[in-house]
């Protein structure tokens, strides 16, 4: 659900410790030995992850380079390797001892009191784990499950990088069969028509690669779509929702029915047949002879697929033989978990659970895409008892997770041996900056949060979380999960959990 808005303030804060800033920078070096800098993304309107990818990726043009001239040479004379992000992390946590690093009595000083505050519901619940070690460093009630909201993305993140890699990149594709053109969905949520895709798939470069193939002969030719890769309902069961549009997996620009590319927005009522008469004069623009219908398949194969369909005969026109020959393929996966954390894109979820379910054998529908994610992280080992989910999104209020749970999953993916799992680190909103936080962190009570806590964010009716990471005081790179529910007024319990994140980043 979209996450409700504090008025912005002038931000001002005191200056970070010399070892928050070296812990910043480690954290960028964990991210980049991850290889995710190269597929950082998405950026805001203002361009502050672009320019945090080029400064990632190396100095400016026409700079000097302080990385090479800073860096020892091997006999070689080439810069030596940086150091890994493991073993710098590992000294930043040598340092500060326990009580200044803030853990055991020091932070339980500093949380108990934030947790136990009205505006927070009845039985607030938190942990609190060292990334570089995976201990726990306060718990309180971590083991009991409650409504995660969108902070569930986090999982449905981790399931479905660990089950395609983040490489792995969705496929949209036109298959020729006789005088049939087929549209067939492979489910790609990112998919776009209009005429700047960025790093995305488009439907437009789709037609002009199909009517290159063509020739521009052979017409008349009928359109089909085929969304059977799919099964189940296409509504969640919040109904028509203007967070989430009806999930198939041949969609244009979220079946948004407006010029917006996140958010909520009005949806249309069959995103597949829109976006099927959208290629259809995509299609006729590029020269290709079309007749006027646009046939489905309603969940059957595809003509080209279906052997008891008799194939038409070929008239030996241009575009060779029957079956693909036009496709395009998504951005890789690391690049669409990070749009879909930062913006809370439900649309993405949802999309992310069945392709999880596709890799791993699941019914591709709302409950296997479900149990898919589940079945993903308990062979990971990771603590999913108590855990219940019914979505990928979390839009749906009978999800459990344990807060103990969402840190450990933050931990796996900062773990050294899971470069695979980065992009859920830094798809992470920044606070004060981007996503569904860049206008929070702005009060007095919690500035000090601002740049340094990266978190998503959960808010449902009476449920607030947020879980994400946060650099102390002394360095230390912490993951959190706070959940409450039953909270008397929504904007003071997103208040008192950013303030729980301000009160580590000061630890």
């Amino acid at each position: 659900m979209p996450e409700p808005k504090l008025p912005a303030r002038p931000r001002t804060r005191g200056p970070l410790t010399s070892l928050q800033l070296t812990a910043v920078a480690a954290v960028a070096g964990l991210l980049v030995a991850g290889g995710t800098a190269a597929l950082a993304g998405p950026y805001d309107s203002s361009g502050q992850r672009v320019a945090e990818a080029r400064r990632a990726a190396g100095p400016a043009p026409g700079a000097a380079g302080p990385q090479a001239a800073h860096r020892p040479l091997t006999s070689a004379g080439l810069p030596s390797p940086a150091p890994s992000a493991g073993p710098v992390l590992d000294g930043l946590r040598t340092g500060g001892g326990d009580t200044a690093g803030g853990r055991g009595p020091a932070l339980a000083g500093r949380l108990d009191p934030l947790l136990a505050v009205r505006a927070l519901g009845e039985d607030p619940s938190a942990s609190v784990v060292d990334l570089t070690s995976g201990e726990r460093v306060y718990g309180n009630h971590a083991a009991t499950a409650a409504t995660p909201a969108s902070v569930t993305k986090i999982a449905t993140a981790v399931a479905a990088l660990d089950a395609l890699g983040p490489d792995h990149r969705i496929e949209t594709r036109v298959e020729k069969d006789g005088h049939r053109l087929v549209l067939v969905g492979g489910g790609d949520p990112t998919l776009t028509a209009r005429a700047h895709p960025g790093e995305y798939a488009s439907l437009r470069t789709l037609a002009t690669r199909t009517a290159k193939a063509l020739g521009g002969a052979g017409g008349p030719y009928t359109l089909v779509y085929d969304t059977s890769r799919y099964a189940g309902t296409t509504r969640h069961s919040i109904g028509p929702n203007e967070n989430l549009a009806p999930v198939t997996p041949l969609i244009a620009d979220e079946g948004r029915l407006d010029s917006s590319d996140h958010g909520p927005a009005a949806r249309g009522a069959d995103p597949a047949l829109d976006t099927a008469r959208r290629f259809h004069d995509l299609l006729a623009q590029a020269g290709v002879e079309l007749r006027d219908e646009v046939e489905t398949g309603d969940g059957k194969k595809s003509p080209a697929e279906d052997p008891s369909k008799p194939p038409e005969p070929d008239d030996g026109a241009k575009g060779g033989e029957n079956g693909e020959i036009a496709s395009v393929s998504s951005a890789p996966l690391a690049t669409i978990v990070e749009r879909m954390l930062t913006y809370s894109d439900n649309d993405i979820a949802e999309h992310l659970a069945r392709q999880t379910a596709l890799a791993t054998g699941a019914k591709a529908d709302f409950a296997g895409g479900a149990r898919a994610v589940h079945d993903r992280l308990d062979k990971l080992g990771l603590p999913v008892e108590g855990a219940s989910f019914h979505d990928g999104s979390g839009l749906d209020r009978a999800d459990k997770l344990t807060p103990g749970l969402l840190t450990a999953l933050l931990a796996e993916a900062a773990h050294k041996d899971h470069p695979g799992l980065r992009a859920v680190l830094t798809g992470l909103p920044v606070a004060g900056f981007t996503g569904t936080l860049a206008t929070r962190y702005t009060a007095d009570r919690n500035k000090a949060g601002t740049g340094l806590v990266r978190a998503k964010t959960g808010t449902l009716t009476g449920v607030n979380t947020l879980a994400g990471t946060v650099v102390t005081r002394s360095g230390r790179l912490l993951g959190f999960a706070f959940m409450s529910h039953d909270a008397p007024d929504p904007m003071a319990a997103q208040a008192a959990l950013d303030k729980m994140a301000t009160a580590l980043a000061e630890s």
